[in-house]
């Protein structure tokens, strides 16, 4: 819970810093988040240097790109193009992916004792999905199919990080899963200095002093809140639940992403958000509850 309401913030910040490209956005988040990394990790550097393999380092490389810097450019890019409601309604769809897959796992619950609780997620997306294209569009069509295209590239992006990074933690005995998300933080700095050049050459940069000073201090915020707890909390998270559970969790990104737009809206929810809010929250549950049913019937059988 702790990781969706520190993440929801994400989905506020391209509506804060407006004047600057979602690749922006992405480059001043990353940098900030691979440098307090590297000094958060600074004490313990010789030691997982040591114990780190080439393959290891391989993993965080593709983790970096897909739950960081792609995904985040794909997720600011939906958000201005097509709106925070659609871009939470796709991404609301990240637990069923990531439950379907995980009930392939060896041990896992199966996917017909879970069905009631994804058919509840799919229902509180669809309630937001409804409401969001009764609302007035945005932009022109080619906008909004741009935005919703950007919206699905950040569901498959995301779900592919989540798959492989519980299963790299479930194998890394010798690595905490905090120090886990700093070397990620590292390794997406360090893709964030790559992408300095293609800003440069191709996006505008004339922007107020007080702009600058308004995007740094956004970059700082995602980076602290977002990046080193939220990833954190998620890490910790992923090693303590199975990857079924797990894909549940991601729902509370997508409650604190509407909650937060709400207050940004001045408003309170519709009929149809506040039924949203009631699904996902049963759909939540009753994944919980599923797993803690199994876990008493393996218990008994042992």
């Amino acid at each position: 819970m702790g990781a969706g309401a520190l993440w929801g913030l994400v989905f506020l910040a391209p509506e804060l810093v407006r004047a600057f490209t979602p690749l922006q956005l992405a480059i001043g988040r990353y940098l900030a988040y691979g440098l307090l990394a590297a000094a958060l990790l600074s004490p313990r550097w010789g030691r997982l240097l040591r114990v780190l393999d080439r393959s290891e380092w391989r993993a965080l490389v593709w983790l970096a790109l897909t739950g960081n810097t792609i995904y985040y450019v794909l997720l600011s890019s939906a958000i201005q193009l097509g709106g925070i409601a659609m871009t939470s309604l796709v991404i609301g769809f990240l637990p069923v992916a990531v439950t379907i897959i995980g009930s392939r796992d060896q041990g896992a619950v199966p996917l017909r004792k879970l069905a009631p609780s994804l058919v509840l997620c799919m229902g509180g997306a669809l309630c937001i999905g409804w409401q969001a294209l009764s609302a007035p569009a945005s932009g022109s069509t080619a906008t909004q199919i741009t935005g919703l295209a950007c919206a699905i590239g950040a569901l498959v992006s995301w779900t592919t990080y989540a798959v492989c990074n519980s299963r790299c933690l479930a194998r890394l005995e010798h690595v905490s899963a905090h120090d886990w998300s700093l070397l990620t933080g590292i390794m997406t700095g360090a893709q964030a200095l790559l992408l300095i050049p293609v800003t440069v050459l191709f996006e505008p940069l004339r922007h107020s002093g007080t702009a600058w000073l308004q995007f740094t201090g956004v970059s700082l915020a995602v980076a602290i809140f977002a990046s080193i707890v939220g990833n954190g909390l998620w890490n910790r998270m992923s090693r303590l639940l199975p990857l079924t559970m797990v894909g549940q969790m991601i729902l509370f990104e997508t409650l604190f992403a509407l909650l937060y737009g709400f207050a940004w809206e001045h408003r309170l929810p519709t009929l149809l958000e506040a039924g949203a809010f009631a699904l996902v929250v049963l759909s939540v549950t009753s994944c919980i509850s599923t797993h803690q049913r199994a876990a008493k019937v393996l218990a008994a059988v042992e």
